[in-house]
């Protein structure tokens, strides 16, 4: 049945339904299960995937029964729904569709909504204690915004899904303002002089208590995440964890250390700066817009190397104007398509590169690309794989 589905990771526009009716009614068909487990909901351009993944690993170590939503997934669709790191069993995939056919087909669910119904619905019946909610796409009229979190947390403001959240970084706030909530704290993780007043603003209407991670003292933490912006997440993380003190959960602080440091060990988070080899070495990430690109080439810049190899491969829906202008000339690179139908055809990533200097080979697929990136580059070389998240699957 996810077959027949359109999904917004693969196909774009068509999968998306900004409207949560269909997902408090599929709410109601379940019993709402989201009202049986205390929750963490996390917005943002950038870092939402990976602060999510940090403070559901803290929460883990500090003894807790945690379930943790995420999105999209890289290579299998039970990476999205875990409990305590494992994914949700196939037999309760199935079981769930089964059990709902009619009442999703009837209801004409986008794959979004029954994803978030089939999540909460895992969730109350693991008798979690508490779960990481990652929204999906923005934030006010996102299916996982029918939750009422202990704490609400908007890592930061990009351009990215501009069709659909508006373009500028103030319409799109207002979008992620969306899931702030009655009297629930805010958490939010960068300043931004074009968005702090608008989540004030949006934090004061509803009697909500706002903090700014950027402003909070803190010690210095460390986290197995490679990538210096994941600085900037571990703050938003620190941000959640001192709400969630002040309600009364208790988060120790060896369980916080051991948490951050043990993320990939409890999530099983892969794509964010991976490492995947060495002689030569080989690193992927999973960002894909302009503040995503900026973070990670600046990072890329702290490398040593003889030659830079880039595989790059994107959707088409992205602004290549803005995101090109930030991958640097000097590298040689292996242009492919990845294999989804929002995959933009490998012609004309490579015409619209030449335009920025960007000189290469063309490749049938992502795979065949990176093998010959391999082939080519020397042990002292550096290989790096990117563009957008279904590149980087292709490889892992």
């Amino acid at each position: 049945m996810f077959q027949q589905l359109p999904m917004y990771q693969r196909v774009g526009a068509q999968a998306f339904k900004k409207d949560l009716s269909r997902t408090i009614k599929l709410a109601k068909h379940l019993g709402n299960p989201h009202q049986k487990f205390q929750s963490v909901h996390i917005a943002g351009t950038n870092g939402k995937g990976s602060t999510s993944h940090m403070l559901a690993s803290v929460l883990q170590e500090s003894g807790y029964k945690v379930g943790l939503y995420t999105s999209p997934h890289l290579k299998d669709f039970r990476e999205r729904i875990k409990v305590n790191g494992k994914f949700i069993p196939k037999k309760n995939v199935v079981g769930f569709i089964n059990e709902n056919r009619d009442f999703l087909t009837e209801n004409e669910l986008s794959f979004f909504e029954m994803t978030v119904g089939m999540a909460f619905d895992h969730f109350a019946r693991e008798k979690v204690d508490i779960a990481v909610i990652e929204v999906g796409l923005g934030g006010r009229l996102d299916s996982t915004n029918i939750i009422t979190p202990e704490v609400s947390v908007i890592t930061n403001i990009g351009l990215d899904h501009t069709a659909f959240l508006g373009d500028t970084l103030a319409k799109i706030a207002s979008e992620k303002a969306g899931i702030i909530k009655d009297n629930i704290p805010v958490v939010i993780g960068e300043k931004q002089k074009e968005t702090t007043d608008i989540f004030t603003e949006k934090a004061k209407q509803h009697h909500s208590e706002i903090y700014f991670a950027e402003d909070l003292k803190f010690d210095k933490y460390h986290t197995d995440l490679k990538g210096d912006y994941q600085n900037k997440n571990i703050k938003s993380v620190l941000g959640a964890v001192k709400v969630l003190r002040k309600k009364g959960w208790e988060i120790p602080e060896d369980g916080l250390r051991n948490g951050l440091n043990s993320v990939k060990l409890h999530t099983s988070l892969q794509g964010r700066w991976d490492i995947l080899k060495e002689k030569p070495k080989v690193i992927c990430d999973t960002a894909h817009n302009t503040e995503g690109l900026s973070l990670v080439f600046k990072q890329l810049k702290k490398e040593k190397f003889q030659h830079l190899h880039i595989v790059l491969g994107v959707v088409n829906d992205k602004d290549l104007d803005k995101i090109l202008p930030l991958f640097p000339t000097s590298a040689i690179y292996y242009f492919s398509k990845p294999d989804v139908p929002r995959g933009l055809e490998t012609e004309i990533l490579q015409q619209k590169a030449a335009k920025f200097g960007l000189e290469g080979s063309l490749f049938d697929s992502v795979s065949e690309a990176y093998e010959a990136a391999l082939g080519t580059a020397l042990d002292e070389d550096l290989v790096f794989v990117g563009g957008s998240t279904f590149t980087v699957a292709e490889i892992i």
